[in-house]
């Protein structure tokens, strides 16, 4: 036992932490989305008296003439199109820097530091988009996720990108390919695994990002999954059973797509890390 203990104990405990931190507000959801709504307002951790788990689903779902399913939509175009574009672009970025040494270099290593430390400036960006007669736009939307998530993949991107022998560019220069056909033909498809990674960590901050639609992409035609939150819940009158049922349906596709893939996650993470 004494071995046993001391060989799985700190691993026990690790478990054990994960699970109360992780596993028990996800019953607690899950719990509360199938009370009815008198009991659901006492948000304690117990077992329903009576279960109206379907009952509130199709409620939510029917709600406001389907808008949970318009938002999901919704957030389902912007997280592809921002992340899609993102990734492109940041792989780009992250290949000219890696590959070309120069005095601009450490001016986008601010530039990039910047973009992880500093919190963005929501008025002017407002005030930009409004000159530029894109504010509350869906192109505006994809535009602001891009910019605000470019830091970060530049970064892991570049981490990677730095393993990667000069010979291989060397080589296909030398075949006559061009600065484009070299980062898509030869450059690009060795990105895979980390490529994996970055699309997975900038979908869930997309579809998960509430802030930002909010500020930015007004309008219940052009709301966001986060945002039907707020149909449930207000100053005077909170549905607690619905609103929990909402944070039920807008958890259960991250929770799955981490399940699913968190080797991958992993595994990309940690790809830069050792060179040669």
């Amino acid at each position: 036992m004494k071995k046993f203990a001391k060989k799985y104990g700190w691993g026990l405990i690790g478990v054990a932490v994960s699970t109360v931190v992780f596993i028990v507000p996800f019953i607690f959801i899950f719990l509360t989305s199938a009370k009815g709504r008198r009991e659901s307002s006492l948000l304690q951790f117990s077992w329903p008296t009576e279960w109206f788990f379907f009952e509130n689903l199709v409620s939510v779902v029917q709600y406001a003439d389907f808008m949970i399913v318009r938002a999901f939509f919704n957030s389902t175009v912007l997280t592809v199109l921002s992340v899609g574009i993102g990734v492109i672009l940041a792989a780009m970025a992250a290949w000219v820097l890696a590959r070309r040494k120069s005095k601009l270099n450490s001016v986008a290593n601010v530039l990039i530091l910047s973009g992880l430390m500093i919190p963005p400036a929501v008025v002017p960006t407002i005030l930009l988009l409004q000159a530029l007669g894109i504010f509350g736009t869906f192109p505006s939307m994809v535009l602001i996720e891009v910019a605000f998530g470019a830091s970060f993949t530049i970064m892991l991107f570049r981490a990677f990108i730095a393993s990667i022998p000069r010979e291989i560019d060397e080589a296909a220069i030398i075949d006559g390919a061009g600065p484009i056909r070299l980062f898509f033909s030869v450059i690009f498809p060795l990105l895979r695994s980390v490529m994996f990674t970055a699309i997975i960590l900038n979908s869930v901050f997309v579809f998960n990002d509430f802030v930002n639609p909010l500020y930015f992409l007004p309008g219940d035609e052009n709301a966001t999954i986060q945002l039907t939150l707020f149909n449930f819940q207000s100053q005077f009158l909170t549905r607690f059973n619905w609103l929990f049922m909402d944070i039920l349906l807008i958890t259960v596709p991250m929770v799955v797509m981490f399940a699913f893939f968190n080797k991958r996650i992993v595994a990309g993470m940690t790809a830069g890390s050792v060179k040669g």
